[in-house]
């Protein structure tokens, strides 16, 4: 991989933090979570509130469901925050759960003696659906993967878009987002609440840089952070870390909570896949 910026194959992958987006349990937005993930206040849980995906053509907002709000929401903070044209950016969507207010719908569609499924309701059922509404909102053709790795979904988003960053030498905006269940699926996958974020991440730095991230991928064999789950970073808030265990998108937390602080060098531990973890490098930028 020799050559190719932000790329090296014993340091890892490095990308800039250029825009952040947060919505969640008592995390209103980036903004007014930074007490919070400082540590100046304590986490107090209260139901994620959902924007109007205010970018979407009307007829197109009032059929977006929870799962579409949630993650237009993060993404078009960070853009806001970075100060781009969302148009021009490729996008990776990642989620553990997807759309599943409307699966939940079509399995019971299905089990009706008249199974007529809505094409509309299809249409919004599908794990792109996200990325999809973005697109169609800010009228870009520019590339967009949308991905799932159930709880290890966070960790494996940010492969992928650290990767494309440096391999295209382009930005691109990853939006990470869990939704609940209805019954009885939530029974079997119990999400508590809604929780995303988006992270824009840059080939260089710029002056509205955060930080630098510097990814590596980590193994059991010989490797800098054991695939362990104590291994892995936690939050010293007992409410953050419940929620950090409690909803896969919310393994960011430890991420956004060394983001926010923008202290020393950090060093964040978190779940990729079943074999791998990754090693994030949290080394802020001076304002």
């Amino acid at each position: 991989m020799s050559g190719v910026p932000g790329i090296d194959s014993n340091s890892g992958l490095t990308v800039w933090v250029q825009g952040i987006g947060l919505l969640g349990p008592g995390l209103g937005s980036w903004p007014a979570a930074l007490d919070v993930l400082r540590g100046a206040a304590l986490h107090v849980s209260r139901p994620t509130a959902l924007p109007p995906p205010a970018r979407l053509p009307p007829a197109e907002r009032r059929r977006a469901g929870a799962a579409v709000k949630l993650a237009l929401a993060v993404a078009d903070e960070a853009v806001v925050q970075a100060r781009v044209d969302a148009g021009t950016l490729a996008t990776v969507f990642t989620s553990s759960s997807g759309e599943g207010v409307n699966c939940h719908l079509l399995c019971e569609t299905l089990a009706t003696p008249a199974p007529v499924v809505s094409p509309t309701r299809f249409t919004n059922s599908v794990h792109n659906a996200a990325s999809g509404c973005w697109h169609i909102a800010v009228a870009s053709q520019a590339t967009s993967t949308s991905l799932c790795a159930f709880d290890a979904s966070f960790g494996a988003g940010l492969i992928e878009a650290a990767t494309s960053v440096c391999m295209s030498g382009a930005p691109v905006l990853l939006v990470a987002s869990d939704s609940p269940y209805p019954e009885p699926l939530h029974a079997t996958r119990p999400l508590p609440d809604h929780f995303g974020l988006a992270l824009l991440l840059a080939p260089a730095a710029t002056d509205d840089s955060l930080a630098a991230l510097t990814i590596t991928l980590t193994d059991s064999n010989g490797s800098a952070v054991p695939i362990d789950g104590a291994a892995f970073s936690t939050c010293e808030d007992a409410s953050l870390e419940a929620l950090r265990r409690a909803i896969p998108a919310a393994a960011a937390l430890p991420l956004l909570v060394a983001l926010a602080r923008a202290e020393a060098p950090q060093c964040i531990a978190i779940n990729g896949l079943p074999t791998l973890g990754l090693q994030i490098d949290v080394a802020p930028v001076a304002q």
